[in-house]
């Protein structure tokens, strides 16, 4: 028996990965780059230290940064994390969360060291956003599967 169409439809599952990747892979981005400039408009601004730490990256996060978590593929390919602060801006954590009265140790020890309110800028952010781009994504995929399910149709 002989099934007609098999080497076009083999042909069309094995472009769907690299399709759908490069769809994701661009879905994913235009999240992140929306997620970083909702965190840069809600973070509040000094020096502009940490307004100028919050970024993305493929892969993992440059040491010291609050990292969102990473966000990847089921095949592992593909690994996007969203991050605050670095060395100059090490403060992330403390703003995002804010901080408890407490005494101080070290070279201060015995200094009362108030309460700093929580300036939420990260999270908020993230959940904010966060339904918007696995829509996007899901949309990617479905429009990539359909584009290469269309390709070549007519043969």
């Amino acid at each position: 028996m002989t099934i007609l169409g098999l080497a076009s439809l083999n042909k069309k599952l094995a472009a769907l990965p690299k399709a759908a990747e490069a769809a994701i892979k661009a879905a994913m981005a235009q999240g992140a780059d929306e997620i970083v400039a909702l965190m840069k408009s809600l973070v509040p601004v000094d020096s502009g230290d940490l307004k100028d730490s919050i970024g993305w990256t493929w892969g993992k996060a440059p040491k010291g940064a609050l990292s969102l978590g990473t966000v990847t593929s089921v095949d592992g390919k593909l690994i996007i994390t969203i991050y605050a602060g670095n060395a100059d801006a090490y403060y992330a954590r403390w703003v995002e969360f804010g901080t408890k009265a407490h005494i101080a140790g070290g070279k201060f020890a015995g200094a009362q060291i108030p309460a700093v309110p929580a300036h939420p800028f990260f999270f908020v952010s993230f959940r904010a956003l966060r339904k918007r781009t696995k829509s996007r994504i899901t949309r990617a995929i479905n429009k990539s599967a359909k584009q290469v399910a269309a390709s070549g149709s007519s043969s």
